[in-house]
């Protein structure tokens, strides 16, 4: 387990070297955290993360060789990764990039236009073991997935209580714990309760997953 008041240990794979060297800038600007490696491609981001066991990643989708979605599952999937977190970075806000990166592993998905500090509090809830998405990106995936016929809720969510399917769908919209604790009046250590309760009972690797089993059952449709 990484010490808590050691710096946030963050590997950037990009195949532009100026955006790394502006990424690396931000982050090593920053309090608590530190860039200790870049890749410019799918490959080296993969060899990076086995030398380095980096508590975050920063992965473009389109590298030479293996792309970031590839890249990513041979990272989450490899038992050697230990609690390493991938935020998918990239220019392009379709669908079914982000789809695939979320069934990849990833933890969180930033447009290139982010601002800094958007960057900056990404990797810090990433890294906590939130999910994090660009608005734009949550927006679109809701609409999407609105936009398909409702039907019954999988029988993986039936042994939900009420509370914890109130949670489950205010992490579907990308709230964060402090939010949902606000929202439902409750602690944030009832909020992390209940949330490690989702992911034990819905078998998900992370946060990102539970946030898929939200718009998959159509929660985010019912608490419109």
């Amino acid at each position: 387990m990484n010490d808590p008041a050691s710096p946030i240990r963050v590997v950037i794979a990009d195949d532009q070297p100026l955006l790394r060297h502006s990424l690396a800038a931000v982050i090593n600007a920053s309090d608590g955290m530190t860039m200790v490696g870049e890749a410019g491609t799918g490959d080296e981001a993969v060899r990076l993360n086995a030398e380095l066991h980096p508590d975050v990643v920063l992965m473009d989708i389109r590298m030479p060789g293996t792309d970031g979605i590839a890249a990513t599952r041979s990272i989450t999937t490899d038992a050697g990764s230990g609690s390493v977190k991938v935020i998918v970075l990239t220019m392009f806000e379709l669908d079914e990039y982000v789809r695939a990166a979320l069934q990849a592993g990833a933890s969180g998905f930033l447009l290139k236009d982010s601002h800094p500090d958007q960057l900056l509090d990404a990797i810090r809830r990433v890294h906590q073991g939130e999910s994090l998405f660009a608005p734009k990106v949550l927006t679109r995936l809701i609409e999407a997935y609105i936009a398909q016929p409702t039907g019954e809720r999988p029988a993986s969510l039936e042994g939900l209580t009420e509370r914890e399917t109130e949670v489950l769908a205010l992490v579907g919209r990308g709230l964060s714990n402090g939010e949902i604790a606000v929202r439902l009046t409750i602690s944030i250590k009832t909020v992390k309760t209940h949330v490690g309760n989702l992911l034990s009972k819905l078998q998900a690797r992370d946060r990102a997953h539970l946030v898929i089993a939200a718009y998959e059952s159509n929660l985010i449709q019912s608490t419109r």
